[in-house]
């Protein structure tokens, strides 16, 4: 059976393991009327005089119990008091907060810290009571129900990449082989350092978007035998995954991000379904297959990958994910591919209110148990179901099929929907052909889920449906554009308050626009898009990509400006992902002869930069890996670490943002144990490009 694997949502792994304090320098409100107090919506309590008041009382009222446990409780002081071992805390291992900030407050002559507040107060016996809670409910639902394989968490450092609190997680889980997941250039390189520390068998996953220098990095991770994946997000990142492995000659473990049809509804289910940002549909799963058998690195896919979103609101709509994920893990094995490993993706939702509901984006009617009881049990089901359990390559792989095989794997009622899809088309009633094409691809997906419907079938049902949807003339929904920016970063206020900005291409204007597309950033989240835009626009006229559009493409370079972002943006944009800020340039108009001089021009933060600002220290962590390269260098092979630690240190000093593969190159050190990395004369020129404020630069092409 397959192991499991759950990337830990940060409601999970490290709140509620820590409080944030302020001054109460802010108007009160208006006490308690002596006959009684005003409460939260379905909350009753006896009315109380004043004088009668109770810790409890207060408890009540701001619903503690319901949120807050076991972890959080109102004291008989009155004060929030934390329980650092949950249930199993004793009454005088309590921590009574008030005390906590009194002494980190109080002015240093008085025996306090003398900080100033604000305050972030970590617990870490609650990160690592939350760490065993997790692990030990996975580890109950697997021996209650016999199911035969492991499961492993894996932490995604975007949550929070402090410092301490990825040391924290990577120290109390290596007995249970907790791994973590990163998402960019600098979280890889976090995550690499900090897991040399961990279990040998922690898994170290590769999200997000992908360059040749990213891709390199993880390769890198397991020459210093971390247990690495690459999980392909997009078809493409395929061909620079065994170009690279091939140059470095070291074999790359895969995984493939499936978009699965399940998802939810609510806010934070927006990144998942077939819409979704991330992620391969069923036709990209079988096209990237055929690429690694023809290459002979089919035995190199060991993981498939899902999430349908974060806050998942029940368990049922949990199982039914994963049940649909258990067929594709299935039809890999079928097809060759010696999975391993189905990694969840997290989606455990937190109760923030104590109401206990499934009807709020903002609570939940499970517990951690559940959770665990119900992915165990959607994986142990249909697994059990399929003849193959004991020896999953014994089934020969499904040959090729025609329209007649697929009709005759049709239910009765997907035969009628495809009968009456074809009468619709020869009566014209382009409207209801439609309809029957929805009705048909959504049976054929549940014949999927349930295991009766393989996935060349259902490739083959999407592209009969998309035949019908063009010849009708269904005009394209708008394209998603991946942008090489963090909205977090770059243009929080449209995140954050719904502020519209102008964006528009800054060439190609004598082209008219053909397509028209939302924008999405390099992050993984629901909200890392811009789907909103001047004149109540829902998508944005643009054009059609040159090559293939992507970074890692050949040309392709397409390039758009946002205009009028010049307050709070700058202030107001942090390290989401790590990524850091854009690069940044003074032009003053000039009389040479293209009108302008750039005067000062300053790289963007390094990935080393962002580290620093998350508490970490990027010369030890530099320190820490190439330790680890000599550690794992063959006898004969000093040149070999040499440039692994070369490339290391260029990683440090690089930007997070991706990097067009046209100024990336190769170093040949030693053979082809060499390292990708951007054209040193280029970063040559950007690290001495902070020039004096009024120094004439070369003009540039404007």
């Amino acid at each position: 059976m397959p192991a499991l694997a759950c990337c830990v949502d940060a409601a999970v792994a490290t709140p509620p393991g820590q409080a944030f304090i302020w001054d109460g320098i802010v108007p009160t409100p208006e006490s308690f009327p002596a006959s009684g107090f005003s409460l939260p919506t379905n909350t009753t309590i006896t009315a109380a005089p004043a004088n009668a008041w109770s810790p409890s009382h207060s408890s009540m009222l701001y619903r503690v119990d319901g949120w807050g446990a076991p972890y959080f409780t109102v004291n008989s002081s009155g004060n929030v008091s934390v329980r650092p071992y949950g249930a199993d805390t004793l009454a005088h291992q309590e921590i009574d907060l008030n005390k906590v900030v009194k002494k980190a407050s109080d002015p240093k002559d008085s025996g306090g810290l003398g900080l100033q507040l604000p305050l972030i107060v970590r617990f870490s016996d609650v990160l690592k009571n939350r760490l065993e809670s997790l692990q030990s409910a996975f580890d109950f639902a697997i021996q209650s129900q016999a199911y035969e394989a492991h499961y492993q968490g894996v932490y995604p450092v975007k949550c929070n990449q402090d410092r301490f609190v990825v040391e924290d997680i990577v120290k109390f889980g290596s007995s249970f082989r907790f791994g973590l997941e990163a998402g960019s250039k600098p979280e890889l390189l976090l995550a690499m350092s900090c897991l040399c520390k961990g279990s040998s068998e922690a898994l170290l996953v590769c999200n997000g978007f992908k360059d040749a220098e990213y891709i390199s990095l993880a390769l890198v991770a397991r020459k210093l035998h971390l247990n690495t994946v690459i999980v392909l997000e997009q078809e493409e990142e395929l061909d620079i995954v065994i170009n690279v492995s091939r140059q470095l000659r070291v074999r790359p473990v895969i995984g493939l991000r499936a978009k699965l049809r399940t998802k939810h509804s609510g806010h934070f289910g927006s990144t998942s379904g077939e819409k979704g940002k991330f992620g391969l549909t069923t036709t990209q799963i079988l096209r990237v297959v055929k690429k690694l058998e023809q290459h002979g690195m089919l035995d190199s896919l060991e993981l498939l990958h899902f999430h349908i979103g974060s806050q998942i609101p029940s368990t049922a709509l949990l199982a039914d994910g994963v049940r649909e994920a258990s067929q594709i893990y299935c039809e890999l094995i079928r097809l060759g591919a010696c999975m391993k490993v189905i990694d969840i993706g997290g989606g455990l939702g937190i109760d923030y209110d104590g109401s206990k509901s499934q009807d709020s984006e903002i609570s939940v009617g499970y517990s951690i148990e559940d959770y665990a009881y119900a992915v165990v049990q959607a994986v142990k089901s249909f697994w059990c179901s399929k003849l193959f359990l004991r020896v999953p390559m014994s089934l020969p792989v499904m040959p090729s099929f025609g329209l007649q095989y697929l009709l005759e794997q049709l239910t009765d009622d997907a035969l009628a929907d495809y009968r009456n899809l074809s009468a619709a088309a020869i009566r014209r009633e382009y409207d209801t052909c439609l309809v029957y094409a929805e009705q048909l691809k959504q049976r054929c997906v549940q014949q999927f889920k349930e295991g009766s419907f393989g996935m060349e079938q259902l490739a083959a049902v999407d592209g009969l449906c998309e035949l019908v949807s063009k010849a009708i003339g269904v005009p394209d929904n708008a394209r998603t554009y991946h942008v090489n920016l963090s909205v977090f970063t770059s243009i929080p206020d449209f995140w954050g308050i719904g502020q519209l900005f102008p964006i528009i291409p800054i060439h190609r204007l004598d082209e008219r626009p053909t397509m028209r597309g939302i924008l999405s950033d390099l992050t993984c989240d629901s909200d890392g898009k811009i789907d909103k835009f001047i004149g109540g626009e829902s998508s944005l006229p643009l054009h059609e990509l040159e090559g293939n559009g992507s970074v890692n493409g050949h040309g392709g370079k397409y390039y758009l400006g946002m205009f009028l972002g010049g307050a709070y943006e700058e202030a107001l944009g942090g390290v989401h992902n790590l990524f850091g800020g854009p690069s940044v340039i003074r032009v003053l108009q000039s009389d040479g002869p293209h009108s302008f001089a750039i005067t000062r021009a300053v790289p963007g933060p390094s990935c080393g930069d962002v580290l620093r600002v998350m508490q970490h220290e990027p010369e030890v962590m530099f320190e820490t890996l190439k330790h680890r390269a000599e550690e794992f260098a063959d006898d004969d092979d000093t040149n070999g670490s040499m440039s692994l630690a070369s490339g290391l240190a260029r990683s440090f000093n690089n930007m997070p943002y991706l990097l067009c593969s046209a100024s990336c190159s190769l170093t040949a050190a030693n053979g082809n144990n060499g390292y990708f990395y951007c054209d040193e004369d280029t970063f040559a020129s950007a690290a001495d490009s902070v020039a004096a404020e009024d120094e004439q630069w070369s003009y540039c092409v404007a």
